[in-house]
């Protein structure tokens, strides 16, 4: 595909877990002629696979920088991702809506995003790129478009550069998609959903369990593509 001209030269800071839906949002941003920096984060969760997968997705996609933060929010706990909390498994049923899950860490994104606008007023980047979706999710509050639209405003009241001429925008192009509309998207892409995981409780070896809320979402979604499911499961 032709690439955005009046993106070409342009930097963007890309949100990248390893996960299917940065993955797909890294690839998305490459399209539109972006010059890819890729930032993931240590952030003390239980489980580092998704980092090994980064590093594999940030050099295919020939990112200019990648950079890894060390925060450690299992310093404060309450999720099931950073806490010695048992992550809920589903064995098969729907999730549940109106319900905020114990894998809901409290200001994941609102840290993420602060830091990735940190790096991208550094760098001169007025575009930062996050994976959340609001369709096909577990319902965390931070995937929302109420707050993307509200950092967006924040990020250009707290900072110098958006005191400017030039505005910060954050880009949610899964925002409104379906999980099986954002892998169609992503093999249209050449994503390689194999080098990705999206399990919130992994095996050491980055197999997935196939019975939490992730698992399933992402499961359900491949079948609704109508795409085969490359995914590595326990067992399989």
């Amino acid at each position: 595909m032709m690439k955005e001209e009046n993106n070409l030269n342009k930097k963007a800071v890309i949100l990248l877990s390893g996960g299917l839906d940065s993955t797909t949002v890294i690839s998305i941003a490459k399209e539109k002629g972006f010059e890819l920096y890729a930032l993931s984060f240590r952030y003390g969760q239980r489980n580092n696979s998704e980092l090994e997968f980064a590093k594999q997705t940030a050099k295919k996609n020939n990112v200019k920088q990648h950079k890894i933060v060390d925060i450690d929010l299992g310093l404060f706990g309450g999720s099931a991702l950073t806490d010695d909390i048992p992550v809920p498994k589903n064995d098969g049923n729907s999730v549940k809506e109106n319900e905020i899950p114990v894998t809901y860490v409290p200001a994941r994104n609102l840290i993420f995003l602060s830091l990735g606008l940190a790096w991208a007023e550094v760098i001169g980047a007025y575009d930062i790129f996050i994976g959340v979706n609001a369709i096909d999710f577990s319902g965390y509050p931070d995937c929302r478009p109420e707050f993307i639209n509200s950092f967006q405003k924040t990020a250009n009241l707290a900072t110098k550069a958006g005191l400017g001429n030039k505005k910060f925008k954050i880009h949610t192009p899964l925002i409104n998609l379906t999980k099986s509309d954002i892998i169609k998207k992503g093999v249209e892409l050449k994503v390689d959903y194999k080098n990705t995981v999206t399990c919130y409780d992994p095996s050491n070896e980055g197999l997935a369990c196939g019975k939490c809320d992730s698992c399933i979402l992402r499961r359900n979604g491949f079948r609704d593509a109508g795409v085969p499911d490359p995914t590595r499961y326990v067992g399989n």
